[in-house]
């Protein structure tokens, strides 16, 4: 089976990272991974750039650590793949097959009602995964959920309690939602639990990788690094 990392946070550019893009691509590549997504937080969550950068400024910083896991990637035979992770008051959601780009093209998206914002993404051919639903922290007022406008639903996340991947496990079934997984890597080597995606024919590209969780040809898998 090939394994992918379907959530991942890297420094500079999210500011909660502790961990580059060279030492998160060697650490998954030594892990025997077949690919990694980097899934920074967008510009409406955790980024970790001036608000007075324009736009464009803070798209081209965004996608900064992607382009740099490209090359590293090709270097050291780890397939690097981007998504996003965008934020709503502490809910957020994993955003797959739009490149620099579709954000350069489309502005408008910052001004945009959260679920327009995603069903917009949707309909331009993302995939949108509604990452650890059921978090608490002190810094979220209230879980709110999104069951019309997501594909599917991490279930498991291995930055959360089990307590919280039983209720989003709840959440995709009885909304006939896509099972997902992910680490929510922020600290390469550091982070003890794993949890990502596997399937019997490798990726081949970030369509394809669409493509396959819609069609359910992927499984969760979860393991502890020691």
């Amino acid at each position: 089976m090939y394994k992918y990392e379907t959530h991942l946070h890297t420094f500079p550019v999210s500011r909660c990272a502790k961990a580059g893009v060279q030492e998160s691509m060697e650490f998954y590549k030594e892990l025997g991974y077949d690919g990694v997504f980097i899934t920074n937080h967008f510009l409406d969550g955790n980024i970790n750039i001036a608000w007075e950068k324009s736009y464009e400024e803070k798209i081209e910083f965004y996608f900064s650590d992607f382009e740099k896991g490209i090359e590293i990637g090709k270097a050291i035979g780890l397939q690097v793949f981007c998504g996003v992770e965008l934020s709503y008051g502490g809910t957020d959601f994993l955003v797959y097959g739009l490149d620099k780009a579709w954000f350069l093209a489309h502005p408008e998206i910052m001004d945009m009602k959260k679920s327009d914002e995603l069903t917009f993404m949707m309909e331009q051919g993302a995939l949108v995964i509604q990452a650890h639903p059921y978090r608490e922290a002190s810094y979220i007022d209230h879980i709110r959920l999104f069951p019309r406008n997501v594909h599917g639903v991490e279930v498991v996340n291995a930055n959360r309690t089990e307590e919280e991947n039983q209720m989003a496990k709840l959440y995709a079934q009885n909304f006939n939602l896509i099972a997902f997984a992910g680490s929510d890597n922020h600290s390469a080597a550091k982070q003890k639990k794993l949890a990502g995606v596997c399937c019997e024919n490798p990726i081949c590209s970030v369509e394809d990788f669409i493509s396959k969780v819609k069609d359910n040809q992927i499984k969760i898998f979860t393991f502890t690094n020691e």
